[in-house]
């Protein structure tokens, strides 16, 4: 690993930047360090350990045979690339389904010398495809983590971490595990040069196979791995990282969804880089740490490993990425005013969602979201005990799984209420805008629908339902709609609206 042949490339040092973390610094009131593996020509570090194992290879097998590999991700680009700068010929097998723009940017890296196989109906069809071809053509396995030369070459990482870090105390190193290559890596050469350091791997909880096989003192396979961090999503550990990773490594951290997707939204506020959900684990790992145990005055680095974000992902990732958003069910009498009520227990506190619908005539149930003031210590459990006091029923579901991630796209249905009108309102995002909607509704109006989500926009859709007493003219509507100022449309008469949201009489 001292002097690995990942630099010796035709004088083209593949190499990256580290730069200070001045907003999560602010934030965890300690000194942060991003080891940039991002910024890397395939967007991630999994170039290092490709190069280093197929420039090892004897030119016998090297040139005359070429090398194989099975990937659907960042390693698939890491040997593409690397063949490419080496000469050399490169079969990458991928199953049929792998996505257009992974199988673009494999070739795009490759050139001429390397060839894409989609094979198989699955990531183990293809495994077998590479296999069949490493025995029958002879060519030369490229592991994705499980191999010494791959392990130096991810190790790399830690030897530009230490030399740039000369004058700066580092307490820990926080890096991202997948099958374990980067983790070995990286804790084998930190123990050899600054043994001080601690390192520590960072798993989704979801995929935590390194956790689960360092506590049982074996490579332990998973029974099923979540996919959301797929760059780190593996079943079965390596023997050898596993060997490497019992020896040195100080510790693991496990974080979920919602921890990387805040990761990622940190690393975008002080970076501007979107990280892929795996590339993002260190750095959420690194504040979990740092938030469960009280840490304030030490100097860390988290690795960001890599940025190769599929575009379609990036709804999930805002809509989880708000760790200062609480959201709670709330029971409230189905009667004109509790509404408002229920709202005035909550502002001014900023309101990201809303959702409810007219049930029965007794009680109604509202999904409501909303970030506590920052300022006031204990304030969720203020304004719960404030709804509690005024006899509204609620449950704090902020961490109930089917609430965020279903319940949310659900909640109320199918409704019979009587002289319901439907109307798509865009409410200025700006304090006060739903307040001033209340304050201006008719008291012998009943609000029957209400669906709000903050986008970010510079404007909220709402949708609301209203109920006018019979006998009501429209003229009491219209000029309440005209006051308001909101741009608006009725949607009464909206297909959509009665099969979907009235009840079939």
């Amino acid at each position: 690993m001292m002097t690995p042949t990942i630099y010796n490339q035709n004088n083209k040092t593949i190499t990256s930047t580290r730069g200070e973390s001045n907003n999560k610094q602010q934030l965890l009131n300690n000194t942060i360090f991003l080891k940039r593996e991002d910024t890397q020509p395939v967007f991630s570090f999994k170039i290092r350990g490709a190069y280093n194992k197929m420039a090892s290879l004897p030119p016998s097998i090297l040139k005359s045979r070429g090398v194989v590999a099975c990937s659907a991700g960042n390693h698939a680009q890491g040997v593409a690339l690397s063949a490419k700068r080496l000469g050399c010929r490169a079969v990458i097998c991928m199953p049929l389904a792998t996505p257009s723009i992974k199988v673009n940017a494999v070739r795009a890296h490759g050139g001429e010398t390397v060839e894409v196989r989609l094979f198989g109906n699955n990531y183990d069809e293809a495994a077998a495809e590479a296999k069949r071809l490493e025995r029958e053509e002879g060519l030369a396995m490229i592991h994705p983590f499980d191999d010494e030369h791959v392990i130096a070459g991810q190790g790399t990482i830690a030897l530009e971490i230490l030399k740039k870090c000369v004058s700066h105390p580092v307490d820990a190193i926080f890096v991202c595990c997948g099958g374990g290559g980067m983790l070995a890596g990286i804790a084998v050469y930190v123990k050899q040069v600054r043994p001080n350091i601690k390192v520590y791997g960072v798993e989704a909880a979801d995929a935590a196979g390194m956790t689960a096989s360092l506590a049982a003192g074996e490579v332990v396979t998973l029974p099923s791995v979540g996919l959301f961090a797929d760059g780190a999503a593996v079943k079965t550990i390596g023997t050898e990282t596993f060997r490497l990773c019992s020896q040195y490594v100080d510790g693991m951290v496990t974080v979920d969804t919602d921890q990387i997707c805040n990761a990622i939204k940190l690393a975008y506020n002080d970076a501007r880089v979107i990280l892929e959900p795996a590339g993002a684990l260190a750095v959420a790992g690194l504040k979990k740490h740092v938030e469960e145990n009280h840490i304030t005055g030490s100097t860390f680095v988290a690795i960001t490993s890599g940025a190769n974000m599929d575009f379609n992902r990036l709804r999930v990732v805002s809509e989880r990425a708000d760790d200062s958003e609480r959201t709670l069910q709330v029971t409230i009498p189905e009667t004109p005013g509790s509404f408002r009520a229920m709202y005035s227990k909550i502002w001014p506190r900023n309101v990201t969602e809303f959702s409810y619908r007219f049930e029965s005539n007794q009680e109604a149930n509202v999904f409501v979201s909303f970030q506590p003031l920052a300022h006031v210590e204990n304030d969720f459990e203020a304004v719960m005990e404030d709804l509690v006091g005024d006899d509204f029923a609620c449950t704090d579901i902020s961490h109930n799984e089917l609430a965020k991630t279903h319940i949310r796209h659900l909640a109320g249905g199918r409704s019979g209420c009587d002289h319901e009108r439907l109307f798509r309102f865009h409410f200025p995002e700006a304090p006060g805008a739903l307040q001033r909607f209340l304050e201006a509704l008719n008291m012998k109006w009943n609000i029957s629908l209400f669906h709000y989500r903050n986008y970010g926009d510079d404007f909220g859709r709402v949708l609301v339902g209203i109920q006018q007493q019979q006998g009501d003219k429209c003229e009491g509507m219209n000029k309440f709609l005209q006051d308001l100022g909101y741009q608006y449309i009725e949607e009464t008469h909206n297909p959509s609206y009665s099969k979907f949201l009235r009840t079939r009489g």
